[in-house]
This record gives structure tokens, sequence and C-alpha cells, in this order.
């Protein structure tokens, strides 16, 4: 399981059992980290999820970043950075080096999950093929999880977005996090791209949330904030607090107007819906 969020980054919202956090990819793309971040506060959250803003960063720039984030009360509660596939056995190699790479990242960061994903279908490998390397290869993972006290995160991604990815599917997803079973490896579920693959959100929500490490948030059409399109978000929220769900909620919509504005709109709709006074998807 993710740590407990420290008490004095508590988020307001008593009556929400779980924590929301922003993928900041999602925002300001074009302006400086410490900007980003001030405005991630500024909407209410106490936590950010990376991707890649901190691959050209010095030692310096990271201490910077450090402080920063501990001057606001924001945590980094997820990150991703290693982009060997783990479909993939001849990739498992790169793998492994990669995440064993980002790990003094994620420890300076005091981040305490890393996701990863399946990477692109190989030609001439089986489904089986594709299937039992992901277990492998996170089996082989687990090790360096264990040693540094890390969660890995498996991600599933829709054929739209993209067309090679292999693990489109939050069902297969499941299986092979099961499989694994590791305390160290749980599946982040990706709201937004399993509406597009296969839909049937809460009903694999209730039978898995053991299994679950992380959800994402983003409607669809369009990868904007809920309340756009089609998921009936409020359902969700209601349903994660009624199954007790203490972990993180991350927004990793684009936003269609101001990213505070949006942002918060999403944080207060989500504690609207659990606390009973929202019936608006």
């Amino acid at each position: 399981m993710l740590p407990a969020l420290p008490a004095e980054a508590a988020p307001a919202e008593a009556p929400v059992p779980f924590r929301f956090s922003v993928m900041l990819w999602t925002i300001l793309r074009d302006r400086p980290f410490d900007e980003r971040i001030e405005k991630v506060a500024e909407a209410g959250y106490h936590a950010v999820e990376l991707v890649d803003e901190y691959t050209k960063w010095s030692a310096e720039d990271l201490r910077r970043a450090t402080v920063k984030l501990h001057s606001l009360n924001i945590v980094v509660d997820a990150m991703a950075g290693v982009w060997a596939g783990i479909a993939n056995p001849r990739a498992r190699d790169k793998f492994l080096a990669d995440l064993r790479a980002l790990v003094p990242v994620a420890e300076r960061l005091e981040c305490p999950a890393i996701i990863v994903l399946s990477g692109d279908r190989v030609d001439g490998l089986s489904r089986e093929g594709h299937h039992a390397s992901c277990i492998e290869s996170l089996q082989r993972a687990s090790e360096t999880a264990d040693k540094h006290n890390l969660t890995l995160l498996l991600e599933n991604i829709d054929q739209e977005e993209n067309p090679k990815y292999y693990l489109t599917s939050v069902a297969e997803g499941f299986e092979i996090v099961r499989a694994v079973n590791h305390p160290r490896v749980k599946f982040l579920y990706d709201f937004y791209h399993e509406q597009i693959s296969e839909g049937n959100l809460i009903a694999k929500l209730e039978k898995n949330l053991d299994q679950t490490g992380l959800f994402h948030v983003a409607d669809v059409p369009g990868r904007h904030e809920p309340g756009t399109g089609e998921i009936n978000y409020s359902n969700i929220y209601r349903k994660l607090a009624q199954l007790n769900y203490h972990g993180y909620v991350a927004m990793e919509f684009e936003p269609t107007a101001d990213p505070v504005a949006s942002l918060r709109t999403a944080r207060e709709a989500a504690v609207r819906a659990v606390s009973g006074t929202s019936t608006t998807g």
C-alpha cells in the first residue's frame, strides 16, 4: 500500500476517504515547475504526479524542487519514467535497468510509487507470450520495489491513443497483478482509457479494489474534466467511498478553461458526490 499522507498535508474534505492528486503534464506545460505546482496548491491539492518534468534537472534543480514541494505541503505520490515495456521479453533487462536508474530520483522526491507500462506489442509474439512476459518482468522488478519500499503501478492505455500498446484491457491488467502476487505490485486503473477500451467501469472497480494502487480521472471523449463527457464520475466517487478506498485519485484531464478553476471544480464535485449533495455525473 502507498504510505499515508502526512497529517499536515491531509485534505480538508473529511467526508472523503480517498486523496486527490494532479498529473502535472496536463497543465501549463510551457511554464516553470515552480509555477505549475503553485497552481496545483492554489486549486487545493496536496499531491502531484510526474512524467518527465525532472529529466533535465541537475542535482541542484532536484534539491530546489523538493524544497518547493515541501514549502507548498505537496507530495509526489507517483511518477513515470521507465519507458521500456514489460510485455517484451527482449526488453526486460533494459526495463529492470531503467527502473533501478529511476529509484534515486524517486527517493530524492520522496515518491512512493513508479508507473510502469506494458509497452507495444511485439511482432511474432503470441498474446500468451506478452502476458507471461508482463508477469515475469513484474516479478523480477518486485525485488527492486521491496528493497527500496516502492510500489509498482501497471497502467492500461486505450487502443485509440496507442494502437500498438499491448495492455488495453483493465481485466487483463488485474489478471497480471494477481499472477505476480506481490504486495508492492498494483494496478493503475485509468478510467479514461478503460471507457474507450471496454467500459463497465464500476463493476471492475468493485471486483478488484484490493489490487488497485491508483486511479486516473478524465472524461470521454476529449480527455477533459469530469462532466464534459459520458463518464458518471459522481457514481464512481461514491463507489470508491462506499468501498472505503484510501489511496489516490489523480486528475489527468486537460482543462477546457482556467486550470486552477477546473481542478478546483473537479475536486469539489468529487467531495459533493461523496457527501451526497450532488446527483449529476
